[in-house]
């Protein structure tokens, strides 16, 4: 009788993994954090791939409009946590793997819990502030991790192993002041940049659990083009978090400040670091996907269910919701930090 065929088969031919390499996939821990276009393709690909328990993090539920880039959700998945939904996916894939789901909102109280006990971190992430955690707890873990971003046409990909490359704070020293970026929701996304990025981020997580050492590049992916660049960083000896060990998104000082208003079905979100806010730039991406005003020196933005008020030191109030949660999202969707 031939010997049963392993799922694996076409993975462990490859030179760069072979058996060996199979067995240190099924015994390696990987932590997702998001599991939005990035987060879902790349959870899906590790599960396939045979690594043997994922952590699935993310504090968001299924919407209509995730299921143009974000292959693991269905149309009856709307308003389900992402994360539950997504381990049942991943369990119907590959009943061989553990994958836990845990449907939270990352923030500096629970970071080092939920980012804790794991080989590696896959980030999946929405803003500027969450990376940088991540990054935080990454250097003070001494766990590796790969950024990953996507954005209209383009994309980046970067691995960061403490005390060897370059870390995300070498790469952005400060968070961009709100409105300054664009955001899926303000941009667009284009979905197989967002899937190919994924698959990038996926084979240089693959590589560093298999051992190989990682060069620490940005690469840069315009999709429209069909064009991939690779850029060598450094890491920066006068860098906050890898030069001088100073985890300030780690802090508890160092978290938005959101707060509910009574009576209102809103929550006021206000930033840790005050950069001043061009209303009139914020207005010009907002203006294409809902209804924008200003006045008094605030800006009033109508998208989907929500109220969105910016004031010029990156305050807004978010109306439509009372959990901190939700608004944060909203913040960071639109105004992108």
């Amino acid at each position: 009788m031939a010997p049963p065929v392993s799922r694996y088969s076409r993975q462990e031919v490859l030179a760069q993994i072979g058996s060996m390499g199979q067995e240190r996939l099924r015994a390696s821990r990987v932590a997702v954090v998001g599991l939005g276009a990035l987060g879902s393709v790349a959870a899906s690909l590790l599960a396939r791939a045979g690594v043997g328990y994922l952590r699935l993090i993310d504090r968001d539920v299924v919407e209509l409009t995730n299921l143009q880039r974000q292959a693991l959700f269905m149309e009856g998945d709307i308003d389900r946590p992402k994360a539950i939904v997504a381990r049942e996916r991943l369990l119907a894939v590959n009943s061989e793997i553990v994958v836990e789901a845990r449907p939270k909102d990352l923030s500096f109280a629970n970071a080092l819990d939920l980012l804790g006990g794991v080989d590696l971190l896959l980030d999946g992430t929405d803003n500027m502030e969450t990376r940088l955690l991540v990054n935080d707890a990454s250097l003070k873990a001494n766990v590796p991790w790969v950024y990953a971003g996507a954005v209209a046409t383009q994309g980046m990909v970067m691995p960061i192993v403490p005390g060897r490359t370059a870390c995300f704070r070498c790469l952005v020293s400060k968070v961009p002041g709100p409105g300054t970026l664009p955001t899926c929701d303000t941009a667009g996304i284009l979905n197989s940049v967002s899937t190919a990025v994924a698959a990038f981020q996926v084979t240089e997580g693959l590589k560093i659990l298999l051992g190989e050492q990682a060069r620490g590049d940005l690469l840069v992916y315009e999709g429209w083009s069909q064009e991939l660049q690779r850029l060598r960083l450094a890491r920066r000896k006068d860098c906050p978090a890898c030069g001088r060990g100073a985890y300030e998104f780690l802090d508890a000082k160092g978290r938005d400040i959101v707060v509910g208003l009574c009576g209102r079905n809103a929550m006021s979100v206000d930033p840790l670091r005050k950069e001043p806010v061009s209303l009139e730039g914020v207005a010009a991406r907002l203006g294409g996907v809902g209804k924008i005003r200003t006045a008094d020196q605030i800006l009033i933005a109508e998208v989907e269910k929500y109220s969105i008020t910016l004031f010029p030191d990156g305050r807004a109030v978010i109306k439509g919701t009372d959990d901190p949660a939700v608004a944060r999202s909203v913040y960071a969707r639109y105004l992108g930090s």
